[in-house]
């Protein structure tokens, strides 16, 4: 080989040699750019994940604010009833003893007003969820009853109501007022021997 074709060699070999510099540059900034958009692409997918569970948290969060709000508003309303009972619980004990006072002839057409009323009073109460205790017969429940009497018989079982003065009322579970009661309660010997 001539000197000149060494020359023309090695000026090919410089240029191959160039143009591979040049296509490994080029591949590693197209490999760069692809692992930064790859770093791009991972860090939206997070934050599109982050931003998911955020909503799901505050969508959680809502319905249990609104479920709160719900029950709120129901209790408030079963207060405000209850106030309302309460209020009419003398109004019918009124007409009780209206309606008891007057059983005379002369009465009669004017009782009948106050009985239609007292029930149209009582039908409305009952409608708003209020329950009456009337426990005539029935064991003493201190929950529910309030002993302002209490009578010395064998004849009926100890603790039993006789008599109701005055009638309790319960709404949804929460009593308004005891009902005013008779309890029978058994002799005992020591009162026996107050006596003699």
């Amino acid at each position: 080989m001539s000197d000149k074709e060494v020359k023309i060699n090695l000026n090919v070999n410089k240029d191959d040699d160039g143009a591979n510099v040049e296509q490994s540059a080029e591949a590693r900034a197209v490999a760069a750019d692809s692992a930064k958009a790859d770093a791009e692409m991972a860090k939206l997918s997070a934050d599109l994940e982050e931003l998911r569970q955020t909503l799901l948290r505050r969508q959680a969060d809502f319905d249990n604010y609104r479920k709160r709000i719900e029950k709120e508003r129901f209790e408030d309303s079963k207060r405000a009833t209850a106030r309302v009972i309460e209020g009419l619980i003398p109004v019918i004990d009124g007409f009780e003893h209206a309606l008891a006072a007057h059983r005379e002839a002369e009465y009669d057409n004017y009782r009948k007003g106050f009985e239609l009323i007292y029930k149209q009073l009582l039908d409305n109460v009952t409608k708003l969820g209020a329950e009456r205790i009337d426990p005539v017969g029935k064991s003493f429940d201190p929950h529910l009853h309030q002993a302002v009497d209490r009578a010395e018989t064998t004849e009926h079982e100890d603790g039993t109501i006789l008599q109701v003065f005055q009638p309790g009322y319960v709404f949804h579970g929460r009593v308004l007022r005891p009902a005013m009661v008779r309890v029978a309660v058994h002799p005992s010997p020591a009162s026996k021997g107050a006596v003699n």
